[in-house]
């Protein structure tokens, strides 16, 4: 899986990093980076549900399978 934000979308809203704090960070401008742009499996559930709780669609999740 590859994780990816939209900085232009991202609003800092925190809600990523609250659901995988693994996977997000808040940086200093208070936009979401990724400490993991590919989380293994571990992992996948918690991403998926940071995308979706994105309230500006930010993150986009592929699946490499």
């Amino acid at each position: 899986m590859r994780v990816s934000v939209d900085l232009e979308l991202c609003e800092g809203n925190g809600r990523c990093v609250a659901t995988a704090p693994e996977v997000f960070a808040l940086d200093e401008s208070d936009k979401a980076r990724l400490l993991d742009p590919a989380p293994g499996p571990a992992l996948r559930d918690k991403v998926l549900l940071a995308a979706r709780l994105c309230p500006r669609q930010a993150i986009t999740v592929v699946d490499d399978q």
